[in-house]
C-alpha cells in the first residue's frame, strides 16, 4: 500500500466558513486521521502559492550565503528568544546531531509585551539577515497564514471531539505559542546519517510545507516492511499536518502523536518549513474530562521512553524540557 493511500488528503476549506454539514464532514475526516496515524495532508488551507514561492526563493538565497554571513544572525544573538541561525550539526534529535541547518523564528514580540517583560524563554524579536531583506516579509506572511490555517484546523479537531468549535481558542490557543523553522538539508553525502532523527512534536499541531525532494517518513504499527516506516511525499498545494504530544495528552492517547524522521535521499539539497501551533506558554495541560479515563503508561512504545501522560505542569515547562536537549549549550546560557 502506498504512503499516499495511508495518509488521508483532507479538504479543510469548509473550516474557514463553510456550512455546518461540510464543516462536520471535514471534522470527521480529521478525527479519523488523528485516531489513526495522527498525520494527514491538508488542502484548501490559507497559505498561498505566492507566499510559498517568495519564502522558498528567499530561503534559497539565505542558505547560499557564506557561513560567516549566516552566523551574523546565529541563535546565541537571539538570547532568551531562541531565534536565529544554527549550522549543520548544531541541533540534536535523540541526542545525535542532525544533518541540517536552519533558522528559528517565532511570533514577533516587542520589548513591552508582557511575555517579554516577564523574560519568558522563546518569546521576543526575530533575527533577519540584512543580505536577504525579502526573507522578513516572506516569513511574516507565511506565519500569518499558517496561524489562520491552524486556528481553523483546531476548530475541526474540537468538533471531532464533540466540543464547541472554539474550545481550544478559549482554553489553550487564545495566545498560542507559535514557532516556525526553515530547515535546509544539504546535498547528502553517502551514509551521512539522518537529516532529523526519530521524534514526536511537542505541542498541539504542526503544519509542514516541504519542497519537491521528499524525505519525510512516518512510523506505523505495521512492522512487516521497513520497520513500519512509510514515506510522506510532497503533494502539490497540500500541507502535511500532524498532531503533537499535548493533544495526545489532552485526549488521553485517543489522538496519537506519532514518531517521524527525515532522510534526504534525493541527491539534492532540501528545504522544509514546519510551523508549530501550540498552547500558551503558561497553559496547564489537563486531560479533557471525557478522555481522562483512557490515560495509560505508553512509555515503552514511545521513541524517548517517556510517557507524555506522566507529565504535569505548564506547556512552557514541557517545551523547555524538550528544547533544552536539542540545544543544550544555548539552554545553559539562557535558562
Amino acid at each position: 500500500m502506498s504512503s499516499q493511500s495511508l495518509l488521508s488528503v483532507i479538504d479543510v476549506a469548509p473550516l474557514f466558513g463553510g456550512d455546518a454539514a461540510a464543516r462536520g464532514r471535514a471534522a470527521a475526516e480529521i478525527g479519523e486521521a488523528c485516531r489513526g496515524l495522527g498525520f494527514f495532508y491538508a488542502k484548501g488551507h490559507a497559505i498561498t502559492d505566492q507566499t510559498m514561492s517568495s519564502l522558498t526563493a528567499a530561503s534559497h538565497r539565505f542558505f547560499a550565503l557564506p557561513e560567516d554571513e549566516k552566523l551574523k544572525i546565529a541563535m546565541p544573538r537571539g538570547g532568551r528568544a531562541w531565534r536565529g541561525f544554527f549550522p549543520v550539526g548544531g541541533e540534536l534529535t535523540s541526542g545525535k546531531p542532525d544533518i541540517k541547518e536552519g533558522v528559528y523564528f517565532g511570533e514577533e514580540l516587542g520589548p513591552d509585551d508582557p511575555r517579554v517583560r516577564a523574560e519568558l524563554p522563546l518569546h521576543g524579536a526575530n533575527l533577519f539577515p540584512a543580505d536577504v531583506p525579502e526573507l522578513e516579509s516572506a516569513v511574516t506572511a507565511f506565519m500569518e497564514q499558517a496561524e489562520q490555517s491552524s486556528h481553523a484546523i483546531m476548530e475541526g479537531i474540537a468538533l471531532s471531539l464533540g466540543l464547541d468549535a472554539l474550545y481550544f481558542r478559549k482554553t489553550y490557543t487564545g495566545q498560542p505559542t507559535m514557532l516556525f523553522r526553515i530547515f535546509h538539508y544539504p546535498r547528502p553525502e553517502p551514509h551521512a546519517g539522518w537529516g532529523v532523527g526519530e521524534h514526536t512534536d511537542y505541542g498541539l499541531l504542526t503544519l509542514l510545507a516541504q519542497d519537491d525532494k521528499g524525505g519525510l517518513q512516518v512510523k506505523t504499527p505495521d512492522q512487516s516492511s521497513n520497520g513500519g516506516w512509510i514515506d510522506a511525499p510532497p503533494i502539490d498545494g497540500a500541507l502535511v499536518v500532524n498532531i503533537g504530544d499535548m493533544l495526545d495528552r489532552l485526549t488521553g492517547g485517543a489522538y496519537r502523536s506519532t514518531p517521524h524522521r527525515v532522510l534526504n535521499v534525493s541527491g539534492k539539497s532540501r528545504l522544509s518549513f514546519p510551523f508549530f501551533f501550540d498552547p500558551g506558554f503558561d497553559a496547564h495541560i489537563i486531560p479533557l474530562p471525557d478522555h481522562a479515563q483512557y490515560i495509560r503508561d505508553d512509555s515503552t512504545e514511545r521513541w524517548d521512553k517517556a510517557s507524555v501522560h506522566a507529565f504535569s505542569g505548564t506547556y512552557g515547562d514541557y517545551l523547555l524540557s524538550k528544547v533544552s536537549k536539542v540545544f543544550p549549550d544555548l539552554a545553559r546560557s539562557v535558562t
